[in-house]
């Protein structure tokens, strides 16, 4: 599974930190650090962190995030 964030997109909500927190970082105000390889079974997480996130910046490749 490999993950990417369009950075254009994201507003810096952080929800996607607050929600998987071993994937998604924050350092100051507006920059997102993200993990672009996750273990698997981070996949619950990120699930939930991509459908929280305001502007749909979470994109998961390798197959779909149910």
């Amino acid at each position: 599974m490999r993950l990417a964030v369009d950075l254009n997109r994201c507003q810096g909500y952080a929800q996607c930190a607050f929600l998987a927190p071993e994937v998604f970082t924050t350092h100051g105000d507006e920059v997102l650090l993200y993990d672009s390889d996750p273990d698997e079974a981070q996949r619950e997480r990120l699930a939930q962190a991509a459908a929280a996130c305001p502007v749909r910046s979470i994109l998961v490749e390798g197959g779909p995030i149910e």
